[in-house]
């Protein structure tokens, strides 16, 4: 029966609609007369029905009535409809003055037509949709019992999730209310649902109302918001989901389908990051763009980030096989108009790097290629130096050889009064590309951020590796704190700087508050529906060589200038001359090719006069966490 229906839909709409036309006319009629039509009216009534049929439906059709789902009718189709009944009603009100007259045409009946063929239409569209949202659940239903659900935000976002809820009746799911802190909406109606109370009496609604799931619906709520929510649904022992935040949602809409799990990231959000596309577009849209580093964390992540806008040519440059591989694959699947080149090289081969430019004549650089982990970094300092410092100095020579516009250097805030190896290489490294840029023609811009969430070898991973396998989760110091943002954050972040840089600059991240490491594996714990300190145990190993408790993003004496874009600053810093730099920069690689790891170490002092190494050894044995020790 329903293929039936839906194979002949377009005859069945047009019936429906001559039905309601026909209606409207003959019970304006009725009204006039009191519903006792005098019979020396019947003859022009009939006459009448014919033209009236024809002019209103070839409105309706030319209009785009014959279109769209009743189901979804809202207030843009109401204001359709009514554009139409006014057009057919002028039209057919011409048409009864210009042939007849309005001989036996009563006026007041041409008036009431009009209204009562707006109202039938869009009544009629209101009771299906009505009857499918309210009604048609509890007839296809499974028959098992829903599960009800309190949706907490009464906005845009919430109202969507509740209307598709009503509209997919095999959800199995049963609307109870929203959850609101906006003084104006409590005890409001919205989708003809209560606003029951705020976030403070979500124990209480929960109880009261029997909820079996919460849905958590406000896309910009902040990280101290969710991780509040999240902690009185843990109050009340009743599961939650969350929809992803707004910088998830930038290419999709809300949907019932994208509701997940709470992760962590949510927990240490911060506000939703406003991109300036136009301004980013500007400098990436086809133009020719190289990624180093592209098969890692941070470089695959500006390589997506990047062929949204539409580049000329995706240059994708990486000295690991499998994740150029594989980066290449996915953006060759998802941007198959992008001409896309993976080229496997070293950074710290110059004939390769420059014959890499020189073919592929590169507009814009991002440089992310880079080793990153400080306590191997500390146990290899040569290798720290020559990839993190000679590799990012043949890059900048080439860019500047070759013309680059923009290059774009991915920096970090363990570079700022740097207490190991790693991050001293990337402050030498930032000074040179900075002292580079006052000769050349090319602008290079250096992004400075800390930790990235999710990125490979960091802390996350690491976590939920030990969690998995029942603990212990190791966490080097109960007071140890870092920056973090998640991968997209980040990577959008470093576009739009790029987009503002003039050369020079070394641009900050607002990276919101410092956050305890110990309070990210409890966090993590709990997320995995385990308790910190009962199921899974944390001990503390103590600081590994070259860490510090906590991270900086600026140096003392560096100054901040704001910027158009209220989560990026610019740092203020005062770099040496580019021949003096260049000259100690070839007495450290000197020592790092002969492999003499003290010079190495001296020559990097020199060079950063704030790096002060620190010997962190790691505790003789490991130390549970106080709870811990107390249930033992």
């Amino acid at each position: 029966m329903k293929s039936i229906f839906y194979n002949n839909r377009f005859w069945v709409i047009i019936f429906l609609k001559a039905v309601v036309v026909l209606s409207a006319f003959l019970f304006a009629f009725s009204i006039r007369f009191d519903f006792v039509i005098p019979k020396e009216y019947w003859p022009r009534i009939v006459s009448l029905l014919p033209p009236l049929l024809a002019i209103k439906l070839v409105v309706f059709w030319r209009i785009g009535l014959f279109k769209g789902w009743w189901r979804y009718v809202s207030m843009p189709d109401l204001v359709q409809i009514f554009k139409g009944n006014l057009i057919a009603s002028l039209i057919f009100v011409g048409y009864a003055v210009f042939v007849y007259r309005l001989e036996q045409i009563p006026r007041s009946v041409l008036v009431l037509d009009g209204i009562f063929c707006f109202m039938l239409m869009g009544g009629v569209r209101f009771a299906t949709r009505a009857f499918r949202e309210n009604y048609l659940p509890m007839i296809n239903g499974s028959g098992a019992k829903k599960s009800r659900i309190l949706v907490v935000g009464a906005g845009d976002a919430g109202q969507m999730i509740v209307r598709e809820v009503r509209s997919n009746a095999r959800l199995d799911l049963e609307l109870v209310g929203f959850v609101d802190d906006d003084h104006l909406k409590q005890k409001g109606l919205f989708q003809g649902l209560k606003v029951l109370g705020t976030q403070v009496a979500l124990a209480d609604i929960v109880n009261a109302h029997k909820v079996d799931e919460i849905i958590i619906a406000i896309p910009s709520a902040s990280g101290q918001q969710i991780r509040s929510i999240v902690e009185r649904c843990r109050s009340v022992d009743v599961k939650f989901k969350i929809l992803p935040g707004v910088g998830d949602l930038i290419n999709g809409s809300v949907s019932v389908q994208q509701l997940r799990d709470v992760k962590l990231e949510d927990l240490l959000g911060r506000k939703p990051i406003s991109l300036d596309q136009a301004q980013i577009s500007n400098y990436l849209q086809d133009k020719r763009v190289l990624v180093t580093g592209a098969g890692g964390s941070i470089g695959s992540e500006i390589c997506r980030q990047v062929a949204r806008f539409q580049p000329e040519k995706l240059i994708l440059f990486e000295n690991a096989e499998t994740p150029l591989f594989l980066i290449e694959k996915e953006l060759a699947d998802t941007y198959p108009d992008i001409h896309i080149v993976p080229i496997i090289g070293d950074i710290r081969n110059r004939s390769r790097v420059n014959v890499i430019f020189d073919e592929q004549m590169p507009q814009v650089v991002f440089h992310a290629a880079a080793y990153k982990h400080v306590p191997m970094m500390e146990l290899n300092p040569a290798e720290a130096v020559n990839n993190n410092i000679q590799g990012t100095r043949l890059l900048a020579d080439a860019a500047d050889c070759f013309g680059v516009e923009k290059f774009v250097m991915v920096s970090t805030d363990k570079a700022v009064r740097p207490t190991n190896v790693m991050g001293t290489t990337k402050r030498v490294a930032e000074l040179y590309v900075q002292s580079l840029n006052k000769t050349s023609k090319t602008n290079f811009v250096t992004t400075r951020f800390g930790n990235v969430l999710g990125s490979n070898g960091s802390v996350i991973p690491t976590f939920k590796a030990q969690i998995v396998k029942g603990g212990p989760v190791t966490v080097t110091h109960p007071d140890v704190t870092r920056f973090f943002m998640t991968i997209p954050e980040a990577t959008q972040l470093v576009l739009q700087a790029g987009s503002m840089g003039s050369g020079g600059e070394i641009y900050l991240f607002d990276m919101g508050e410092p956050v305890r490491i110990q309070t990210l594996a409890e966090e993590l714990i709990r997320l995995s529906g385990l308790q910190p300190h009962e199921d899974i145990e944390i001990v503390y190993t103590g600081l590994r060589p070259g860490e510090k408790l906590y991270e900086e993003l600026l140096l003392d004496g560096e100054g901040v200038l704001s910027t158009p874009h209220n989560k990026i600053c610019i740092a203020q810093s005062v770099t040496p001359p580019h021949d003096e730099l260049v000259k100690r920069m070839d007495h450290l690689l000197a020592d790092a090719k002969a492999l003499d790891l003290a010079g190495v170490r001296e020559k990097l002092r020199q060079l950063v006069p704030e790096y002060t190494p620190v010997e962190n050894k790691p505790l003789a044995k490991v130390i549970p966490h106080p709870a811990t020790a107390v249930h033992q």
